[in-house]
């Protein structure tokens, strides 16, 4: 037998543990940072994940409320032009 202490690691054991998945489909094993809920390399670090305003998402503006709008509105007459023509069709 080894001479020497035994280590107490029943503080590391008792830790709450990351909530993330694993590419397996596993949970993540590792302990999550203090006062976070994922760990370290699962975006509980501090200065992790994007930054406040991030301006690299404004790419092309396809998700705006106006686009949304229009794209509903264009539907919308799409599908008013899809039913005249099926009623136009039965009257031939």
């Amino acid at each position: 037998m080894i001479a020497g202490h035994t280590r107490n690691t029943r503080a590391m054991a008792a830790s709450p543990r990351c909530g993330a998945g694993t590419r397996e489909g596993h949970a993540c094993r590792a302990p999550a940072m203090r006062g976070r809920l994922r760990c370290r390399m699962h975006g509980g670090a501090p200065g992790s994940g994007a930054p406040r305003a991030n301006r690299n998402a404004q790419k092309h503006g396809a998700f705006t409320r106006e686009q949304i709008a229009e794209r509903r509105a264009i539907r919308e007459l799409l599908d008013e032009a899809g039913k005249l023509l099926t009623e136009t069709a039965k009257f031939r």
